[in-house]
């Protein structure tokens, strides 16, 4: 059993797929397995997979309902120990960065790890860097994460959010934020949890949730509600509009 299933979701992104790849293939440790799952794609997606087929340890292409069907897929696939997301257009940060977490996972094998993100844009075909992802937008990172740090929105990006299998349910399917829903349901089922002085992944602007801005807050509004209440979800949107426009007002 490898200690560490690697997981990517994608679909018509021959554009982002490669570089994914590459950031997976360069990593200098050998204990783990990646899994590709592929929606069905009709642009060069499978050529990409086929040029690597001998990096990856298990594929698939067929039709899903959406990315949550998907990563359920990549889940249920998975036999390491832990499960990482890295999805197509996101990299590893760095060739050391799946020896670090390894090294880690010998010395204390805890229920997650997680750490900051990198922030990358494409432009012209450049990928280049934001910032951290707790410098440039308004979530700052804490140290000692817990599940109800999450109460305003995801404190950590998903693709730095490495958990073991054996606490991590399957997604919800038809929620836009389901990944939010996701992290709070291992933080909740954790008993130990870690946080890494490396950054684990660069992270590629504009996914899913971005491209259906509007819908996924009313869907983080809904997971939000579901473990928190009503009334402190209010409350706390409050305090996210305001914590926005004084970050906005600063920068």
């Amino acid at each position: 059993m490898p200690t560490i299933s690697i997981i990517t979701i994608t679909y018509n992104a021959e554009r982002f797929l490669e570089r994914t790849i590459h950031s997976i293939v360069a990593q200098q440790a050998a204990d783990f397995e990646y899994i590709v799952v592929d929606g069905a794609s009709t642009d060069g997606t499978l050529d990409i997979i086929k040029r690597f087929e001998a990096n990856v340890t298990t594929w698939i292409s067929e039709p899903d309902k959406g990315l949550y069907d998907a990563m359920n897929k990549g889940l249920h696939l998975a036999k390491g120990e832990y499960v990482w997301f890295m999805n197509a257009g996101d990299e590893i940060h760095d060739p050391q960065t799946l020896p670090n977490l390894l090294a880690r996972i010998k010395a204390e094998a805890v229920d997650v790890y997680y750490s900051d993100a990198l922030f990358v844009r494409e432009e012209q075909g450049i990928v280049r860097p934001v910032g951290l992802r707790s410098q440039v937008t308004p979530h700052t990172l804490p140290h000692n994460l817990t599940w109800r740090d999450m109460a305003l929105g995801m404190k950590v990006c998903h693709q730095a959010f490495v958990v073991k299998r054996a606490v991590a349910p399957d997604y919800l399917t038809n929620n836009l934020s389901a990944d939010l829903d996701w992290e709070i349901r291992c933080l909740k089922a954790a008993t130990t949890i870690a946080f890494l002085p490396f950054v684990l992944c660069k992270y590629l602007l504009g996914g899913l949730s971005v491209q259906q801005h509007r819908r996924s807050l009313i869907d983080r509004f809904k997971v939000l509600v579901s473990h928190f209440g009503l009334l402190s979800t209010i409350m706390n949107h409050a305090q996210i509009v305001w914590r926005a426009t004084q970050f906005k007002s600063n920068n």
